[in-house]
């Protein structure tokens, strides 16, 4: 479906679309825009891959207009752009609406006045029974997401969203700040031990994208069924890979806006969650707001899963971990130059 195409990434000077560019470049994929506004890091990646098919745009997402400036002849769009970290968005709230919701609104709608065949939002974990402005934000972006999806005829653009937890060693994972703890000999920062994380790799979630375009219907949510773990074990399996088994661990308790689990499906989602074997689809809501006719026709029936979250999902153990974190480039690297 991405012969000849043009696609454009949001963001797409992050982890995300490195993993992307990673995935793509070497397809008969036509163009592959990277659309951000650190031209530091579009520079960088221009001399990385030194390959004709990355186009680079700086822009903003706040700016409608600089987005509607990088978007003629595009055929979809990975929109991956946001604020993430949980500490700072609970110190500027304001500015995660900005970036998250309606830098969202403003990408979707010059996807639709460009007749964009397709677009998939990131989302998170977070989203789901929010607690902080981060995830809040992302709960209102998945809001804008499914409503902007009604108001479009799905035959022109398709817009919907995928839902996702920790990504391993992309910016703002715990598992670098580890690593650099062992080689200067410090102490590993724990906040709390028995916190779990769903977890998965940046290839994952690329694949979780790009299934969401092949089965992905207007409004609908993917969520991968991903495993997690606790903290604890996550830290154990980092020292046992680097011969650190002794180093200290420090518990700094829990910071601003965290929680002890998360979730990726809340309850109410579960009752009408589609099951398509590694995944989940929620389909949105497509009743209109004339609700007096739903009154003696509605479903009574329910799917029988429950809420989804890191504790209930499969957990692994350090060894699970170890494995799971040595399928990484980046961990190998890492592994390898703190041997010599």
């Amino acid at each position: 479906m991405f012969k000849g195409k043009t696609l454009m990434i949001t963001g797409g000077t992050g982890s995300f679309g490195h993993a992307v560019l990673d995935r793509f470049l070497d397809t008969d994929i036509g163009e592959i825009r990277i659309f951000s506004r650190d031209e530091k890091k579009q520079d960088d990646m221009r001399k990385e891959y030194c390959n004709d098919k990355i186009k680079f745009y700086i822009g903003d997402v706040r700016d409608l207009q600089s987005v509607k400036n990088a978007m003629h002849g595009v055929d979809y769009i990975f929109h991956a752009a946001a604020l993430k970290q949980v500490p700072s968005c609970e110190f500027f709230p304001l500015e995660a609406v900005k970036t998250n919701v309606l830098g969202t609104e403003n990408v979707l709608t010059a996807a639709i006045e460009e007749g964009v065949k397709k677009v998939i939002c990131l989302s998170t974990d977070k989203a789901a029974y929010p607690v902080n402005a981060m995830g809040t934000s992302k709960a209102m972006m998945e809001k804008v997401i499914v409503a902007k999806s009604r108001t479009v005829n799905p035959e022109r653009t398709t817009i919907c969203a995928t839902r996702y937890g920790n990504v391993m060693c992309s910016r703002g994972s715990v598992i670098p700040l580890f690593i650099d703890q062992i080689k200067e000999g410090k102490p590993l920062t724990i906040t709390e031990p028995k916190m779990t994380r769903f977890i998965m790799s940046l290839e994952e979630a690329v694949e979780l994208v790009v299934f969401a375009f092949k089965n992905a219907e207007a409004g609908d949510i993917m969520v991968q069924k991903a495993p997690a773990c606790t903290i604890e074990v996550l830290a154990q399996a980092v020292k046992e890979l680097f011969g650190a088994e002794n180093e200290e661990t420090r518990i700094i308790g829990i910071r601003h806006g965290e929680k002890m689990y998360e979730t990726l499906l809340t309850n109410e989602e579960c009752a009408h969650a589609i099951d398509m074997g590694n995944f989940y689809r929620v389909p949105c809501d497509k009743r209109d707001l004339n609700y007096d006719k739903y009154f003696v026709t509605g479903n009574e029936e329910r799917t029988k899963l429950s809420e989804f979250n890191s504790n209930n999902t499969e957990l692994l153990n350090v060894n699970e971990v170890k494995q799971k974190l040595l399928e990484l480039d980046y961990i190998k690297n890492e592994i390898e130059l703190f041997n010599k």
